[in-house]
């Protein structure tokens, strides 16, 4: 769809949600992420997951380090140039955000928030956790859900849903979460299919007449009835239910218990302007839509085992006018780098920056994970060497530069607003001639120990008796 005005940005945005299962990771997730995918890759990925091991030593170890999902995702991402940009977690809920590198500038007011359900909201077994943030400029929030089980529990699923919903950010200026210009709503939520018996179920499942299934889906049936679902949109369910599988396998649960198929695990997003052109009845002008959310890919991935669900995702592409499209810093490397000597650091920023004695200026490879996986920063203030009205000016000892050199990245951290404001293009810091001589001679006494490591262990295998 054309807009008029500034350029348009079009950015693309795959989801996840998985219950897991208290299951480690997979080896490989290639295709639950389209990593192998032709055309553009994403921009963002978002990935929820649900009953992440939460053994009481678990949860705690985590709180002060990363957990396995999330280090696997890191390790997964990160050589293809996604940071993390923020998570939560609430006991068995967790919600990862990566981006390229190219949009932190232009990702400010990240905040995070749980709330709990289960247990009447003592603890976490239950609930949502939610990350928002301002993209280019549009509020956007993320609402990852873990909602009652059993059949007979609609109701029970639909009020905890409306507490979910009820849940605030805590910051000045922060919208309600129905007030963000897009909302994303996902997870195990665990509604089921009402009336049918589990063969008529089975059968059409097996006869892929999902259609016949839909209208007797209970989040289908509560969005006709329920005014606050209504706007709440989701794509065509033509993918075989997700729950409950045997494990490694595709087939139903074979267990006693042999639950009845159902589509638990969804995806679903809510535009606000959509919602209020639908109740101003033609009073919103397309010229006034500044984003437009598009789904272009829902489905489900049979070959993953780990756990009794499948996991399903969602390919969306964001087309937005950028309010923000100036970083709040521009910064670069002055000159040759390396640890040979000091090195400068110059950076300009806007009027509007909030800066603190506390913004720091960080190098990261151009791998790095997450925001603290710097490789060494200077303080903004306390490093400052030179200032003009145009630039500053700020230095790095060169004991801090990594004598192998390689390629970097520098980044600025701005204290206030809690996140990078500016980066760099990716740069070269040359090799230290120290290192490259000592490169050569462990080379030359590699080489030099060769034949007495050859006779070394020709005299062991003689006392071996070899």
């Amino acid at each position: 769809m054309e807009l008029a005005g500034p350029p348009v940005r079009e950015l693309r945005l795959h989801l996840v949600t998985w219950n897991v299962g208290t299951a480690s990771p997979p080896p490989d997730v290639t295709s639950l992420l389209q990593l192998n995918s032709l055309g553009p890759t994403m921009d963002m990925y978002v990935i929820g997951l649900q009953e992440v091991n939460s053994k009481i030593t678990n949860f705690l170890s985590d709180l002060a380090f990363d957990d396995p999902w999330s280090i696997f995702f890191m390790t997964v991402l990160s050589p293809l140039g996604y940071i993390k940009l923020s998570s939560v977690r609430m006991q068995g809920l967790l919600l990862l955000i990566f981006v390229k590198h190219i949009h932190l500038p232009f990702i400010r007011d990240i905040h995070t928030q749980f709330t709990r359900t289960g247990l009447y909201g003592y603890w976490g077994n239950k609930g949502g956790v939610s990350i928002r943030m301002s993209l280019y400029g549009h509020t956007i929030c993320f609402m990852n859900c873990h909602l009652p089980a059993h059949m007979e529990n609609t109701e029970q699923r639909l009020d905890d849903f409306e507490k979910i919903l009820e849940m605030q950010f805590e910051g000045e200026n922060i919208p309600s979460t129905l007030e963000h210009d897009v909302l994303f709503w996902f997870g195990d939520l665990n509604f089921r299919i009402a009336d049918y018996g589990i063969h008529f179920v089975r059968e059409s499942i097996n006869n892929k007449r999902y259609s016949l299934l839909w209208e007797k889906d209970q989040l289908n049936m509560a969005k006709k009835t329920e005014a606050f679902l209504k706007e709440f949109i989701e794509g065509p369910l033509q993918f075989k239910p997700t729950y409950k599988f045997d494990l490694y396998s595709d087939v139903y649960d074979t267990s006693e218990k042999k639950r009845k198929p159902a589509w638990t695990d969804r995806i679903l997003w809510r535009v606000k302007h959509l919602c209020q052109n639908a109740s101003k009845e033609g009073e919103f002008s397309e010229e006034e839509q500044t984003i437009f959310v598009t789904l272009n890919n829902y489905v489900s991935h049979m070959s993953y085992g780990i756990s009794d669900h499948k996991p399903v995702t969602g390919t969306f592409g964001l087309e937005l006018k950028p309010l923000v499209s100036v970083p709040l810093v521009v910064l670069n490397p002055e000159g040759e780098w390396s640890a040979e000597h000091d090195v400068i650091i110059r950076y300009s920023a806007v009027p509007e920056l909030p800066s603190s004695a506390w913004d720091w200026i960080g190098l990261f490879k151009v791998t790095f994970r997450h925001m603290n996986d710097y490789v060494t920063y200077a303080w903004v203030e306390d490093d400052e060497i030179s200032s003009n009205k145009d630039s500053k000016q700020v230095y790095m000892s060169a004991s801090e530069i990594p004598t192998m050199g390689g390629e970097f990245l520098l980044c600025y951290y701005s204290n206030n607003l809690q996140t990078i404001v500016g980066i760099s293009e990716p740069f070269q810091i040359l090799p230290s001639k120290t290192s490259i001589e000592k490169d050569l001679t462990q080379e030359e006494n590699s080489w030099m120990q060769k034949p007495d490591d050859l006779e070394s262990r020709d005299e062991s295998e003689d006392r071996k008796g070899i």
